[in-house]
């Protein structure tokens, strides 16, 4: 067993054992509760290249040695106009935790930076699609994607304070411009402390994040200390020191939705309701 076997094996030891509570039973713990993986199907496994979807990865393959129903997988890694260097890093990672990724390129930086308004939202956007796509093109009707707990309280909590709206991240979508296919995020209930715990554990270094400026983030992470989502992780952070449950508590808020208590909300259908439609209802008797 040359070094990168014996690296990869401890790799998924870690995941069998000293992290099995906290990472592995929460994914199927997610698995199972969200219903996020059928029999039959076939799901690409979206590897951007950081912590979060190489670890997504090594969980799916190790799902399926136990797996009781047929599913398959691909591993599908996008490059969106990497540098050389992030590029090679993404490959060394995969050959090293013995990861088969199927790469293929687009030009979405490009296209993305060039738009004068909004080039975080069109990236995304983009982003999405050509995975939707290749997924498709390969026969899959799923595509899983990396977002963690952390990654759902943020985003429920930034569109309160940033947005003026109230939207979650949902666990599973289906696709409005892909018939027939759906988004997943199993490590729903995998926190982000933990996901580094696994990673440093394992003496390995990922891309800090998946933009055109991952070449500063890796230099610095403070680098992204303007953004929006660390703002909200500060904020999290300040009310955990007097509140050890909030962040449990902003997550099941969205398991515990009252809809007579809000003045207004959109269904599932796209309309809007308001609280003074039901208000003018006569009461019974």
């Amino acid at each position: 067993m040359d070094i990168t076997e014996a690296w990869n094996a401890h790799i998924e030891n870690s995941i069998r054992k000293k992290f099995h509570g906290d990472i592995f039973s929460r994914f199927t713990k997610a698995i199972v509760r969200y219903k996020l993986v059928e029999p039959g199907d076939r799901i690409a496994v979206c590897v951007s290249g950081g912590k979060d979807s190489f670890l997504m990865a090594k969980l799916f393959m190790e799902l399926m040695r136990h797996h009781r129903f047929p599913f398959e997988l691909r591993f599908l890694n996008m490059d969106p106009g990497y540098s050389e260097e992030n590029r090679q890093s993404i490959k060394d990672n995969a050959y090293l935790m013995r990861i088969p990724l199927e790469t293929f390129e687009t030009q979405v930086f490009e296209a993305a930076f060039r738009s004068e308004k909004s080039p975080c939202y069109l990236c995304a956007r983009m982003r999405r699609g050509y995975l939707y796509k290749e997924a498709r093109d390969r026969g899959c009707n799923k595509i899983a994607l990396a977002h963690h707990y952390d990654d759902v309280i943020e985003t429920l909590l930034m569109g309160m304070l940033y947005s003026g709206q109230i939207s979650s991240m949902m666990p599973k979508l289906k696709s409005t411009n892909f018939e027939g296919m759906q988004l997943i995020r199993p490590l729903y209930l995998v926190r982000e402390e933990d996901i580094k715990r696994w990673r440093d554990y394992n003496s390995l270094h990922f891309l800090n994040c998946a933009c055109r400026f991952t070449e500063a983030c890796n230099r610095d992470e403070e680098a992204r200390t303007g953004s929006k989502r660390l703002e909200t992780k500060r904020i999290i952070s300040e009310l955990k020191k007097d509140n050890p449950y909030v962040e449990t508590n902003i997550f099941n808020s969205m398991h515990n939705v009252s809809l007579n208590t809000l003045i207004g909300y959109t269904d599932t259908e796209g309309n809007k309701h308001d609280f003074l439609d039901r208000f003018e209802e006569p009461c019974d008797g």
